[in-house]
């Protein structure tokens, strides 16, 4: 089923924007982030390992190479591309070396826009500034904020190394120059539930956020969590649990938030578990349908 019959995905919404086709190509700007190398902290959210979404020696290619082969891949080549800086903190840099590598990818003239992936304690005023001067520019340009969750208790637990201040902080900033965010929301951390789902989602609608990404908490090789999982001090959500609860937050979604997102996948054999998360489209597939059956996104937003 097709899931932006029932949802405003970012297809959705960049249909409405441009004449043409616009896809995502995921870049790696070589970048770390200061949980690592210890000037927050060190070893990293107990989640992570950036293989898990990074391909083998992507860092090893300039910007424009990491463009070209990424739209070698694709099966439509008549159509426009958003540069996805993804991997690790994408504006943990100084200014120039930002400016830089997003220029480099601004330079092909089929890339219409950035999302920039970044921690929301790592987006001083420059970088918003500069964003915001693409965005002015005609740019597609969107802030993509990791919070996971909005409860500070499970941040410290998943050595987050911020709160949910520093998050809303830097949402105020970013919507004060009109630019777009997007929060990205995990499901399934360690000792939330359904009520910590919601809550989240409140709270970040409460910011005005105008895009969400939604993952279930999948664990990865590499990652403190992998440890735990495997000494049994880690449950997941299974397939339909994951789609129950998506599908409620969506349906307690406003209609004009844009959902990036609503799974994900890793590949094996950096996967551990759930089997589940290794492909994306089932879970899509059977959120389109729960949506189908009982409500779109926005059904709800206005009930309780």
């Amino acid at each position: 089923m097709q899931l932006d019959l029932y949802v405003n995905t970012l297809g959705r919404h960049l249909k409405q924007r441009f004449p043409h086709r616009v896809r995502k190509l995921s870049v790696d700007g070589a970048f770390t982030c200061p949980n690592r190398d210890g000037t927050i902290g060190r070893g990293g959210c107990t989640f992570c390992n950036v293989d898990s979404f990074v391909k083998p020696h992507q860092q090893s290619l300039g910007v424009a190479e990491q463009l070209e082969q990424r739209k070698a891949e694709m099966k439509h080549k008549d159509i426009g591309y958003l540069a996805y800086f993804q991997a690790y903190t994408s504006t943990y840099a100084e200014i120039e070396y930002l400016q830089g590598m997003y220029q480099q990818a601004l330079e092909d003239p089929s890339v219409v826009g950035l999302c920039i992936g970044t921690r929301p304690d790592c987006v001083p005023e420059q970088v918003l500034n500069l964003l915001a001067d693409y965005q002015q520019q005609g740019k597609e340009v969107w802030l993509e904020l990791g919070l996971q969750t909005a409860h500070d208790d499970t941040l410290k637990r998943i050595n987050r190394g911020h709160g949910l201040a520093e998050f809303s902080d830097t949402v105020a900033k970013a919507k004060a120059l009109n630019l777009q965010v997007c929060a990205h929301l995990i499901l399934g951390l360690p000792g939330e539930g359904p009520e910590h789902y919601m809550q989240t989602l409140q709270q970040v609608l409460a910011l005005d956020v105008d895009g969400i990404k939604l993952h279930p908490l999948h664990v990865v090789e590499g990652s403190i969590m992998a440890k735990a999982y495997r000494a049994g001090r880690i449950q997941l959500m299974s397939q339909d649990e994951y789609v129950e609860q998506a599908i409620r937050l969506i349906q307690h979604t406003p209609p004009e938030v844009v959902y990036h997102r609503v799974a994900a996948e890793a590949r094996k054999p950096l996967l551990v578990a759930p089997d589940w998360c290794e492909q994306r489209w089932p879970p899509i597939t059977a959120i389109a349908k729960g949506l189908a059956a009982t409500g779109v996104q926005g059904s709800r937003y206005c009930s309780e």
